[in-house]
């Protein structure tokens, strides 16, 4: 706004003292201070307003007067409720330096020329980037984005003082802007995630405000533009509608650091476009994807039908560059497989299941415009099949070792997901080693598929498992019923817990240690801090109240899958 609005507006009392041919400066904010030297806490453009206090005697406006000058500042108003008339030295000063001085009128307070100043620059800059955004979104649906979130959220941050960011339905930072100051912690991310999928599956209107550590954010839902919102009533929606749980495990958000509550409706409007524009680039990165589908759904029908690995093979050469440009040797390749469940199967999980994989299979140390350029996953029914490359590992072993790792994947995932999934839903995975040629590919599909059933069997709205598990013990226990579970660690167990609750002689802790020493007795004692005929006297004990010899091997091994069951 310009300083000639501001003595136009009767309202705020202004009177011009000096500075008449400096009216058309423009106001960029509004800074009240009585400090003798305000410039640190100025950066341009600033109506100062001031009671005068900092002055003494008529030698202190001419300093006083400099400062603001060589801050930039756009004018100075100055309050007749202490002095009265403004003093001679102060006009003086302020035509020396060819600052327009204001006398604000006794009976208007500071507050009110705050108030209006603040709310007159806020609307010009809205109106500003409401003009920038729908330029870009011109420019977006019409071709190549050209910066895509970041750019907006920049303008958010200059234009409207606003901190913002992108996230993923699984708290991933997709965008933030880079005058937002530090990126968000990746534990607030995934909390924020978190409260939008909870608010989402409820039913209720965005923007959902959330308090988060003593900070309010605003989340508002970023939508495809082919995606209709779903109504309110707990994931229903009404015929012709689109189900919530469609679209609630790959929707993004934008975390915007302020409370929109109390906002007018131009600037409510002005974030809604933001989502918009940001929708555009979501669905352009989703159609990039296609050809990415493609190849995993072609691989896949090859391994499925027993196609030969010479022709497998050739189509693996074919993906490996799209995936992995630029990458000399043929890559090693991992399977992972997920299954997104709904209770009453009103909703085909395989497709939320495809765009669920993709997300949190984004590699965040890959270089390039997008990192999910390295994932191609396909769907069939209610699963979906993400074929993963990875760099070529030593021929000396199998890569067990390398790639993607299941308990890495569930930690990643499995708080905000939850939320999401509410009382209804379930998410498996099941991860395989990796492999090295085609002839494995098939093994490898099928590693990941029980990998997955022994994650299904385990309690929880998500859960993961490795190929690892597939040779231990561990794949056994979750396909054990609950009664023969029970039945069994009872017997095992229960006489020791027992003596324990009676004698305080801690023989459960003794056994799990004397099991985890592979029965040495010195090691045992050690760590446990006895001497090891103590140890021997608690050993004893075990044998004695369960009728078991822990020098015996099979009994050794049901003693710890008892303690793993329970």
């Amino acid at each position: 706004m310009r300083l000639r609005a501001l003595l136009d507006t009767d309202a705020l009392g202004l009177r011009l003292l000096g500075g008449e041919d400096e009216l058309d400066r423009t106001v960029r904010g509004v800074m009240t201070t009585d400090l003798r030297d305000p410039s640190r806490y100025l950066s341009g453009g600033e109506l100062v307003l001031t009671g005068l206090a900092w002055r003494r005697d008529a030698a202190d406006s001419e300093p006083f007067v400099r400062l603001l000058a060589q801050a930039g500042v756009a004018a100075l108003a100055a309050g007749e409720a202490e002095l009265g008339d403004i003093p001679d030295d102060l006009v003086v000063a302020c035509a020396r330096h060819r600052l327009p001085l204001f006398a604000v009128h006794e009976s208007v307070a500071f507050a009110t020329i705050t108030e209006h100043v603040v709310r007159q620059v806020s609307g010009e800059r809205a109106g500003d980037l409401a003009a920038v955004v729908d330029r870009h979104r011109r420019m977006m649906t019409s071709g190549p984005a050209g910066g895509g979130p970041d750019v907006v959220l920049d303008l958010l941050g200059s234009d409207l003082d606003l901190r913002a960011w992108v996230l993923s339905p699984t708290g991933r930072l997709i965008a933030g802007s880079k005058v937002s100051g530090p990126a968000l912690p990746a534990d607030a991310c995934a909390r924020l995630a978190a409260e939008h999928l909870a608010a989402t599956r409820t039913g209720r209107r965005g923007p959902y405000r959330v308090l988060l550590d003593g900070t309010t954010y605003s989340l508002f839902p970023i939508r495809s533009w082919g995606h209709r919102p779903a109504a309110a009533g707990g994931g229903r929606s009404p015929q012709g509608a689109r189900d919530v749980r469609e679209t609630v495990l790959s929707d993004w958000l934008l975390a915007v650091e302020a409370d929109a509550s109390d906002w007018q409706d131009e600037r409510l409007d002005l974030l809604q476009g933001v989502t918009q524009l940001i929708a555009v680039e979501r669905d352009r990165r989703d159609a990039a994807r296609t050809v990415r589908r493609r190849l995993a759904q072609e691989v896949l029908e090859l391994v499925q039908t027993g196609a030969a690995p010479a022709e497998i093979a050739a189509r693996l050469r074919v993906a490996a560059p799209v995936l992995l440009p630029g990458l000399g040797a043929a890559p090693h390749w991992q399977v992972v497989v997920a299954r997104v469940e709904w209770e009453g199967g009103e909703v085909e999980g395989g497709p939320v299941a495809q765009s669920l994989l993709e997300e949190i299979l984004v590699d965040p140390l890959a270089t390039g415009p997008e990192p999910s350029d390295r994932i191609a996953v396909a769907h069939t029914g209610d699963e979906a099949i993400a074929l993963v490359p990875l760099p070529a590992v030593s021929a000396e072993h199998d890569g067990s070792e390398s790639g993607i790792h299941a308990d890495a994947l569930l930690k990643s995932v499995r708080d905000p997901l939850s939320t999401g999934l509410d009382d209804d839903g379930r998410v498996t995975l099941g991860v395989s080693a990796a492999v090295h040629s085609a002839e494995g590919l098939r093994g490898a599909l099928e590693e990941a598929r029980h990998a997955r059933r022994v994650a299904a069997a385990r309690p929880g709205r998500v859960c993961a498992a490795g190929h690892q598990e597939l040779a231990s013990h561990v794949l056994l226990l979750p396909f054990v019923p609950d009664d023969v579970r029970r039945a069994f660690t009872a017997r095992l167990l229960d006489p020791l817990r027992d003596y324990d609750r009676r004698h305080r002689a801690e023989l459960i802790p003794t056994l799990e240690a004397f099991l985890d020493c592979d029965g040495s007795w010195t090691r045992c004692a050690t760590r446990l801090h006895l001497h090891v005929n103590t140890l021997r006297y608690r050993v004893g004990r075990i044998e004695q109240l369960t009728g078991r010899d822990l020098s015996r091997l099979e009994d050794k091994l049901d003693f710890f899958l008892a303690l793993r069951m329970s």
